[in-house]
């Protein structure tokens, strides 16, 4: 009677694990989430981000997304490396000095979790004043308020190189103002600040606003100064009309962008993520024309940190590597 009971018992242990659901690989792959890092809301790697996670919900099977409006560069490369945050928008020189672990710029240690998916579009430095405020040039800032984007951001980094790289500091400046885009065109047009240093791509929303509601000056970044700052950065032009009221080029500096990923993503996602990107640039550029300069070509240069395999197996099936 007894062996006859445990018969019963190990039969019904079976059919528990015969009837009981198996989950398919594609509910297995519904667990995945991708949180896409950006930055303010009023600049380029929002709206591209934005596409970017439409993109991947759409296109990669059981994914699901969000997308996280952020301080950007720095802060983005963080939460990567705590694993909050699937894939980043972040500028060269950023990642550059978080893969090397510069403390002073918001980096404790190395960020040793962070991987490349792809380099995409330069970033351009785009100083921009009141016409009422007289400034013309870099020499001309110093007295004036300026904003200089939030704290230890991609763009206040950018901000420090280039007054290093001119001979000047905060110091020189008669205020220093650590904004966002979009706050710091508001204080324009309020007559509360004289400048603003936002490093972003071509027809940025918030310089678009600023020059149709009051008329500005672009100020140059000369070409010394771009020698003086050396690579990641490059010289780059602002053309005519980009912004009302800009009649003439404008010389500046410029950075390329990439978009970073970190190691505990899996190959196959990482794999699929830069995939889909190139597949469906159209709708990058549909959403902002900076993305027009994301080309497959120029995906794997001036790497600021190693590629991710899922992202390197797909460029060597592309002939890339």
């Amino acid at each position: 009677m007894k062996r006859f009971a445990q018969c019963i018992v190990a039969a019904g242990a079976l059919a528990a694990v015969s009837f009981a659901p198996v989950a398919s690989s594609n509910e297995a792959r519904a667990e995945q989430f991708v949180n896409v890092l950006t930055g303010g809301t009023s600049g380029v790697y929002y709206p591209l981000g934005v596409a970017l996670s439409k993109i991947y919900g759409d296109k990669i099977a059981e994914v699901r997304t969000q997308v996280q409006s952020t301080k950007a560069s720095v802060e983005n490369l963080n939460l990567l490396q705590q694993g909050k945050g699937e894939i980043a928008f972040a500028l060269g020189d950023s990642v550059k000095l978080a893969w090397e672990g510069n403390a002073d710029v918001g980096f404790k240690a190395p960020l040793d979790k962070l991987r490349i998916i792809a380099a995409i579009y330069p970033n351009y430095i785009q100083i921009v004043a009141s016409k009422d405020s007289g400034v013309k040039s870099l020499a001309d800032l110093k007295g004036k308020s300026l904003s200089v984007g939030a704290p230890k951001s991609g763009t206040e980094l950018n901000a420090r190189a280039i007054f290093a790289a001119a001979g000047m500091s905060y110091d020189d400046l008669g205020k220093t103002e650590y904004l966002p885009f979009a706050e710091s065109v508001e204080l324009i047009k309020n007559r509360q600040l004289d400048a603003t240093l936002q490093s972003a791509g071509l027809g940025v929303a918030s310089i678009k606003d600023l020059s149709t509601s009051v008329d500005v000056q672009m100020v140059a970044v000369p070409a010394d100064v771009v020698e003086k700052l050396g690579a990641p950065y490059v010289a780059a032009t602002i053309p005519a009309g980009t912004y009302t009221g800009q009649d003439s080029d404008v010389a500046t500096v410029a950075v390329v962008n990439f978009l970073v990923t970190h190691s505990d993503v899996s190959d196959d996602l990482a794999y699929e993520m830069t995939k889909q990107l190139f597949d469906n640039l159209g709708d990058m550029v549909a959403a902002h024309s900076a993305a027009k300069a994301i080309s497959l070509e120029k995906a794997t240069t001036g790497l600021p940190a190693p590629l991710h395999p899922g992202a390197e197996r797909f460029y060597k099936e592309n002939g890339l590597m």
